[in-house]
């Protein structure tokens, strides 16, 4: 049987067409499909113990640490390193007596150390009292002082600072909102307004940009409504001397003020309570009256 073309009508052999062939390409192997998500898995798992690691070395308790999200941890971390750069262990010691939470609390405002670029070095721990954010909460606002400030103050506060690195010793101090917790700007309607008082001090010497810092006392300008509650006492105590300055009477408030009994001041004399050191000047403006 002969099989003809339906096209030019010419017998066909087997395996032939007067057509033009259309080229066939061997199917190429597919590429093996490499998914990316378990390394992204093992990558978010080396993270979190890092992470991890770096939150056991904090300085703080086991129970802060249980509630330190990953971004406080951080900002925590890098506090720290901070404040290494500029007190390096091995520096001597800082004199005078450390500061812990019951001297703290005898202050008026909470301490503030910066670097000369203005990044948070230290924040004492009693500035909950005044702003109602922890220190782990207020870092969690920025890493600088500006940050942490109004922004509409920023730029006053940036040119206050450079003219007091441009003169190391020299104090400064300048007044601005700070950012305070939900619950604070609830109750009293907004941010706070705090007095910043400092100045900046050469940690070591030759005196650089690296080894100096901007230590502060950060003094909120009105009281709180619970300040004026706990100092809701006299403000002021009346005693009664004989010439020779001996309390012959004194006010109850006195036991708020100095932390005597008014029991314990009577019969007492008015120099047994001063200073060594103000003791002469006292007695000269004593014989002057």
């Amino acid at each position: 049987m002969t099989i003809f073309c339906s096209h030019c009508h010419r017998p066909l052999q087997a395996e032939t067409s007067c057509l033009p062939r259309t080229g066939r390409q061997a199917p190429s192997a597919s590429k093996p499909f490499r998914s990316t998500k378990s390394a992204s898995k093992a990558r978010r798992d080396q993270i979190n113990v890092e992470l991890q690691a770096l939150r056991s070395l904090l300085p703080i308790s086991a129970r802060e640490k249980e509630r330190l999200s990953y971004l406080h941890t951080m900002a925590l971390v890098c506090l720290r390193l901070r404040g290494a750069q500029l007190f390096p262990p091995d520096s001597a010691p800082p004199t005078g007596p450390i500061l812990g939470m019951e001297l703290l609390s005898l202050l008026p405002g909470f301490l503030l150390v910066l670097s000369a670029s203005g990044k948070l070095v230290y924040i004492s721990e009693n500035v909950a009292e005044v702003l109602g954010l922890s220190v782990v909460e207020l870092l969690a606002q920025g890493d600088t002082v500006y940050d942490i400030l109004d922004g509409q103050a920023c730029e006053d506060v940036r040119k206050k600072l450079l003219l007091a690195q441009e003169e190391p010793g020299r104090e400064v101090t300048f007044v601005s909102e700070m950012r305070t917790s939900k619950a604070f700007r609830l109750q009293h309607g907004g941010n706070r307004a705090v007095a910043v008082c400092g100045r900046f001090t050469a940690l070591r010497w030759p005196a650089c940009p690296a080894a100096t810092a901007f230590l502060a006392l950060c003094t909120p300008v009105t009281p709180s409504p619970a300040d004026s509650d706990t100092t809701s006492q006299d403000n002021l105590f009346q005693s009664v001397h004989v010439l020779d300055m001996t309390f012959i009477d004194v006010t109850e408030s006195v036991t708020y003020h100095l932390g005597y009994h008014r029991e314990e001041l009577i019969g007492q004399s008015w120099y047994s309570l001063l200073h060594p050191e103000d003791a002469e000047l006292a007695a000269a403006q004593h014989r002057a009256v």
